[in-house]
């Protein structure tokens, strides 16, 4: 008979932050932040036979969103066996008093994740799309390794030519809105994703509007001791405001400034480097050397270059001048000649705060968009992804400030111990 777990009472000693607070105490502080959409603290549970985790929700709302197990090669290769919610082993404590494992599986046809069907979140308060809309992902997680999904709505479709996608059953396109990642290609940071069009970006493959927090978070086993773990939880949380057309990753509840240098060389960001390249061609008078006439232009890549934030001269002789010119999301190499800007080359990009002058990604019904997921998303490379413990996972309708942030961080100290139950996750 497997362990399942629930909160009887009251937490134990706790450390710095959370000294003193209960399970209940840890809850109302994310409740109680304005603009919550749905908090999964890994207690709450259905009434019932299949008693699925459900959400914390705003009072009135009816939706809990409670979480399917799934095993997403199954739906999509039609390979390997169900999952189940029992795949999801429990620890018993955390920073709610509970959470959840996500493990290495070995066996390649079996990728669980929990999620919440299209059918049950398309139109709610979860499904944050289109123009004008923010939002704010924060997940408590211990990481075991892996850098890939935590949770969101990114469903990165099963149509791209991958070696795994040879005898896939179920082709789909893309339908990736918004998701919070441990890092994607800044392994262990805090990396917010976003599309505007569920699919690629910059004429890639991939979609690549991302960010990464500057602090990453460690490897830590999953199966170590337990005053081990009580000590390991990390807050990554991802914002996107909306206003200020800025995707933030946040490790622990801070940002933190990170730049990819040479984006040119970069295996994927050289796209956004050409993106941003044939953006400024298309600005000047007549057609450029290099310059694609037939590049779409709702894929250029140009953030704001009104003011420089600094300048640093390079080399200057007679009427020539070259300068380094730093922007708040790009530094850029200026070739002058008689004060006339002739060349001009990006050489770094700003990937925290990373700049997004998009809305989210609106599928025009159910059946172009994609789940909520938590643990892993469905995707073409079947990778085993993030491994660990999942502790929590909030979503808002806006994007937090730091100092609300600051708050949810600190709820990773001192966590709360749960009471074990001789239960096998259904009801007997």
């Amino acid at each position: 008979m497997r362990v399942a777990l629930a909160l009887l009472g009251m937490a134990s000693a706790v450390l710095r932050a959370g000294e003193g607070m209960s399970g209940a105490e840890r809850v109302g502080v994310v409740t109680g932040i304005p603009g919550l959409v749905a908090f999964w603290d890994f207690v709450k549970r259905e009434e019932g036979y299949e008693r699925r985790f459900t959400a914390h929700v705003p009072r009135g709302e009816m939706n809990e969103y409670a979480l399917e197990a799934g095993n997403y090669v199954r739906d999509y290769w039609g390979e390997g066996r169900e999952a189940t919610q029992g795949d999801f082993p429990s620890l018993g404590r955390g920073p709610f008093g509970n959470a959840i494992r996500i493990k290495k599986e070995e066996d390649a046809t079996f990728r669980p994740l929990l999620y919440v069907p299209r059918e049950r979140l398309h139109g709610s308060a979860l499904d944050i799309k289109g123009a004008g809309r923010s939002v704010t992902v924060v997940v408590w997680a211990i990481r075991e390794s892996g850098n890939h999904a935590l949770a969101g709505i990114w469903h990165e479709g099963t149509d791209l030519k991958e070696k795994e996608t040879g005898g896939v059953k179920r082709v789909e396109r893309g339908r990736r809105q918004y998701a919070l990642f441990a890092g994607l290609n800044k392994a262990g940071s805090a990396c917010g994703h976003v599309s505007e069009n569920g699919a690629s970006s910059f004429l890639n493959k991939y979609a690549l509007h991302k960010s990464n927090s500057a602090g990453v978070a460690p490897e830590v086993p999953a199966e170590s001791p337990v005053e081990v773990l009580d000590r390991s939880w990390v807050c990554f949380a991802m914002t996107f405001d909306d206003e200020r057309d800025e995707l933030v990753g946040w490790l622990n509840g801070v940002a933190g400034d990170r730049w990819l240098v040479n984006p040119k060389q970069d295996r994927l960001l050289v796209s956004a480097w050409e993106a941003y390249r044939q953006g400024w061609m298309a600005g000047l008078p007549g057609l450029q050397e290099g310059e694609d006439e037939c590049f779409p232009k709702d894929q250029y890549y140009n953030p704001p270059e009104d003011v420089p934030v600094a300048v640093n001269v390079l080399r200057e002789a007679g009427d020539e001048r070259v300068e380094l010119r730093e922007y708040r999301y790009t530094k850029v190499r200026v070739e002058l000649r008689g004060g006339e800007e002739v060349g001009r080359e990006l050489v770094a990009l700003r990937l925290n705060p990373w700049w997004y002058p998009h809305g989210l990604y609106e599928p025009e019904d159910a059946a172009e968009g994609g789940p909520f997921t938590i643990g892993r998303v469905i995707h073409s490379s079947r990778g085993v992804g993030f491994t660990g413990w999942i502790g929590g996972v909030a979503v808002f309708g806006r994007a937090l400030g730091a100092e609300e942030l600051g708050k949810l961080a600190a709820l990773r100290e001192g966590p709360v111990e749960g009471v074990l139950v001789e239960e096998d996750g259904l009801r007997k």
